[in-house]
């Protein structure tokens, strides 16, 4: 694989280093050093990303991100820059996510630079969005704001789908050019977390709230890891991490799939799932879903005033909605979204 190695934002000058102020980790990179991301290196007086490039540009659909109460039907064009700030064993993206820490993967890797005004360009065209997804977007940090630039002025959203876990001195700049994120709440303690991700769990929560104080539509996700994020006493947890963002605030429910290195473990059984939804409702969230194994049922938006089932999905896609104007065709109450 050629990767195209070009200069990098986000750091400062401390005691002869050149410090991260993107990631938590705050990786201090002298001459030669790469960060815990294994995406940017020093050289010289200069850091270089790896991340303007992507190795990956397709057509989906906004719900498949997952986002639900977000421009249902939007069409996206996802990228999908290398590497991750994380290092789950249940990754199903790792080839792209663990871009210099496992080799198996990386002579395999394509990676095309990219031209961000063409890509909005395209994009606008189609009456579409772009999504950074696949990978870890907030290590596209410089492309995001390249994006973002031309997106806002063309009508174009940006929106992430990330492990949120970012500095709040990066969420101040990168959130004026987000529409949208659906981040991972993986689990509820720092001890899990860091054992399932080899990081902090407090930045991300942090995360979360910052990018709603900012305006960015926020959904989040949780797949169901066995012995992490599985069980009642875990899913309780983690809902109440969710309530605390608001009611409103969309929650996914990931069904996990055995790869990577978990392969041996098995897929979350839909008795759990559906427990799960239990737990999420009764933490006070109005919106709780599940893609796939409790069919669409799970995936179907009901209004929490009358239950009436406003906004139905497929399993790749946009359904129907009978919302108008963003409010219940039963009882008129709006239903909490960017619907148009």
């Amino acid at each position: 694989m050629v990767v195209e190695w070009a200069p990098a934002d986000f750091y400062r000058p401390v005691d002869g280093g050149l410090q991260c102020t993107l990631c938590p980790f705050r990786c201090r990179l002298r001459d030669g050093d790469t960060g815990a991301c294994k995406v940017r290196r020093r050289r010289g007086d200069q850091v270089l990303t790896a991340t303007r490039g992507t190795t990956v540009e397709h057509w989906s659909a906004v719900e498949r991100k997952p986002f639900y109460h977000f421009r249902p039907g939007l069409r996206l064009l996802t990228l999908a820059p290398p590497g991750c700030s994380f290092r789950c064993d249940y990754c199903v993206n790792h080839r792209v996510s663990q871009y210099g820490r496992d080799p198996a993967g990386d002579s395999a890797l394509p990676h095309t630079p990219t031209d961000p005004g063409a890509l909005v360009r395209t994009a606008a065209e189609q009456g579409a969005g772009i999504a950074l997804s696949y990978s870890e977007p907030s290590l596209a940090a410089e492309l995001t704001l390249e994006l973002g630039a031309h997106a806002a002025p063309s009508g174009v959203p940006l929106v992430w789908k990330s492990n949120g876990f970012l500095t709040p001195e990066a969420v101040s700049r990168l959130a004026p050019a987000l529409a949208a994120v659906n981040i991972d709440v993986k689990a509820a303690g720092e001890e899990d977390h860091r054992r399932l991700t080899g990081a902090p769990l407090a930045p991300v929560l942090r995360t979360l709230e910052l990018m709603r104080a900012a305006g960015v539509w926020v959904e989040v996700s949780t797949p169901l890891i066995p012995g992490t994020s599985d069980d009642d006493a875990h899913l309780a947890r983690i809902a109440g991490h969710v309530a605390r963002l608001g009611p409103d605030t969309p929650w996914h429910l990931l069904r996990f799939t055995p790869t990577y290195r978990m392969a041996r473990h098995h897929p979350t059984p839909p008795d759990r799932l559906r427990r799960a939804v239990d737990i999420g409702h009764a933490a006070g969230l109005r919106y709780v879903y599940v893609e796939r194994a409790l069919g669409a049922g799970g995936r179907a938006t009901r209004c929490p005033g009358c239950g009436t089932e406003a906004v139905t999905r497929d399993v790749w896609g946009p359904g129907r909605s009978l919302l108008r104007d963003g409010r219940c065709p039963g009882c008129g109450q709006r239903l909490a979204g960017v619907w148009d």
